[in-house]
């Protein structure tokens, strides 16, 4: 998805953000991530966002534990606030969308009630030039594993939409939409670039379908 406010490498973007822990949730460069805002934590850090950057840092917590301050991975990735709605019974419907990995370099101390972090872009550059890779993906293998997911779920695809996506719509609207956990998330979300994330993508839907066609042992 496009922004008004494009972001063309890492000077762009402010180094202090925002953190939203969510376990099981991917954001990836260019995707669009629609949340549900209602913890009032979470509906300050909103508040804040829409009236200075309108940046939030999407990353997820180590473990399931239901702790106020997790341990959180060290790779998550920044969206921009690019849909806001109010829903008149105190919560938000938000969409974030994808700019860039990052990498947690610290946490700070402020009087906000949500976490906030110093974070850094390096090892992801390539993540602000769109397309980046495209060529490298086996798009065809992508498909054929997508077709078979389908088809093991008896789900309807728009294969018509499906053929027209440029590869990094493709693989990353897979990515974040896939119904796996969060270890399988954050394996695409650290995935070097676009083609290894096709094929850990890949890899994981042959596991999970793998699983259903094993006979166990009598």
């Amino acid at each position: 998805m496009s922004m008004n406010t494009p972001y063309l490498g890492p000077e762009q973007v402010p180094s202090l953000i925002p953190i939203f822990p969510l376990s099981g949730a991917l954001l990836l460069p260019r995707g669009q991530l629609p949340l549900n805002i209602f913890e009032p934590r979470y509906l300050t850090m909103v508040d804040d966002a829409l009236a200075t950057h309108r940046v939030i840092g999407l990353i997820q917590p180590e473990s399931d534990a239901e702790t106020a301050t997790p341990a959180l991975h060290s790779v998550g990735c920044a969206g921009r606030l690019t849909q806001f709605a109010e829903t008149g019974d105190g919560r938000y419907l938000i969409s974030l969308t994808g700019i860039a990995r990052f990498r947690l370099v610290e946490e700070i101390a402020t009087p906000a009630p949500y976490r906030q972090a110093r974070i850094d872009f390096s090892a992801f550059r390539s993540d602000f030039t769109p397309r980046e890779g495209e060529e490298a993906v086996d798009r065809a293998s992508v498909l054929a594993t997508l077709r078979q997911f389908a088809d093991a779920n008896e789900l309807e695809v728009d294969w018509d939409s499906i053929r027209e996506a440029p590869n990094e719509a493709l693989v990353n609207a897979l990515s974040m939409m896939s119904p796996y956990g969060p270890r399988e998330k954050q394996a695409l979300l650290e995935a070097p670039d676009l083609q290894r994330r096709a094929e850990v993508l890949i890899a994981i839907t042959e596991l999970e379908l793998s699983k259903r066609t094993t006979t166990p042992l009598q």
